[in-house]
């Protein structure tokens, strides 16, 4: 008798539980445009499907009790959530979902400067130093790995399940450029096998999180352009080939039990500073091409048909999610910009393997090493304030549009093509 009770009991949890899983499946928005949001009304008004919003998972707790907190309860433990953080997130997540775009965040580990809370959130192994930008996450310490899943459920909770007030997530990338993890997911000096092993308790453990409130939601890997070479004049223990990274995580992931991943590559141009990416020496139209930029898409979609990489026999989904074109400080430099971009879009809507490109940056930053990536020019004075549109605006507002083929037709000449049919040859 009281097994049978025990028996109720827990298919009864097992229902409630099972009914707050959003169980729709993953979004297949009608274009492939979307934009890192600064403006929200100016980002739907641009006609987006996609969008990324950058989640410091740092920013989004506090070590004890205090005025404006969330308490929240994970596996038995009180976490304590920073709720103004929290809302901010709010303020991008609803009127974006409400609009139909299909949100991802982008979780970072950015160092904090409180000694307690970087202890629990930043991997031990990052350098001491702290001369890094983003950290790799704690998934090597048990109280570190308690709080990353905590903090990850409570978005997954906040953003998934049969009801959200909030708005929805639906791609969830982890990390940044984990290939080059010197500066953008350092875990100290390590070889490649290590951090591919410490980077995939990170997307398991947040697959797990987040497929508990949305059934159907992605996990995404992040790298950057290099892919049969590593970052130059790196150590080869703190950057790597990504194919070589990207293929140790899948053999690593097999090993201890396959789960669903997906991949978030970054093509910029060979030269970042020079938007005439179609002339991109290192891209070639092959496997062993030092990098993955516009010119060469059609590398990576192949990479991911090989079998060992397919998941439940289809190759796992690829989404463009930061990148952009220079806009050099030149007569012709807006146009050179534009032209980019048409380029850059004619190649992604030819790849069938590609989800989603996913702009960077809606408005230029003035302490990004002197890129000028922006759909808006920042204004003269301001790290980020927008100041005027330049031409890349209004073209990239028509791509998807019955108005883009005429809009676009100026950079076919710029591009040495005499036709987009070409980049398919």
């Amino acid at each position: 008798m009281k097994f049978l009770l025990a028996q109720m009991c827990a298919s009864l949890i097992t229902g409630l539980c099972l009914a707050q899983v959003n169980a729709d499946p993953f979004p297949s928005p009608p274009s492939k445009k979307g934009i890192q949001v600064q403006m929200v009304d100016d980002a739907i008004a641009l006609g987006i499907h996609h969008a990324t919003v950058n989640v410091s998972l740092g920013a989004l707790f506090h070590m004890g009790q205090r005025p404006g907190v969330e308490k929240f309860t994970h596996d038995g433990r009180d976490w304590w959530i920073n709720g103004n953080y929290a809302r901010s997130l709010d303020s991008h997540v609803k009127p974006l979902s409400d609009a139909g775009v299909t949100v991802y965040f982008i979780l970072l580990a950015y160092p904090t400067k409180d000694a307690m809370k970087d202890a629990l959130l930043l991997h031990p192994r990052a350098k001491a130093d702290g001369k890094y930008t983003i950290a790799g996450f704690n998934t090597a310490s048990g109280d570190g790995l308690r709080l990353y899943r905590a903090l990850v459920a409570f978005l997954a909770e906040r953003y998934g399940g049969a009801h959200s007030e909030r708005g929805r997530v639906w791609g969830w990338i982890i990390g940044n450029e984990v290939n080059s993890q010197w500066l953008w997911y350092n875990v100290g000096s390590m070889p490649m096998a290590e951090v591919c092993s410490e980077y995939e308790k990170a997307v398991r453990a947040a697959h797990e999180e987040i497929t508990r409130h949305t059934a159907s939601a992605r996990c995404y890997l992040s790298f950057d352009h290099h892919w049969n070479k590593s970052m130059p004049g790196i150590s080869e223990t703190e950057a790597y080939k990504g194919r070589e990274f990207l293929d140790t995580f899948a053999r690593i992931a097999r090993e201890r039990g396959d789960f669903e991943w997906h991949v978030a590559h970054h093509p910029y141009p060979d030269d970042l500073g020079n938007p005439r990416t179609w002339l991109d020496k290192s891209a070639w139209p092959a496997d062993d091409s030092p990098h993955i930029t516009f010119k060469n898409l059609e590398v990576a979609c192949k990479h991911m048909q090989r079998s060992e990489l397919l998941w439940r026999g289809k190759p796992r989904r690829i989404i463009l999610s930061e990148q952009g074109i220079h806009c050099l400080k030149s007569p012709d430099g807006e146009m050179l910009q534009a032209a980019g971009f048409a380029y850059a879009w004619e190649k992604v809507i030819r790849q069938d393997g590609i989800d989603a490109m996913i702009w960077h940056r809606h408005v230029d930053h003035a302490h990004e090493g002197g890129l000028r990536v922006g759909l808006w020019e920042n204004k003269p004075g301001t790290i980020v304030e927008p100041g005027h549109k330049r031409p890349i605006y209004d073209l990239f507002k028509k791509a998807g549009t019955p108005e883009w083929s005429e809009a676009a037709k100026f950079a076919l000449p710029v591009a040495g093509l005499k036709s987009w049919d070409e980049l398919t040859k």
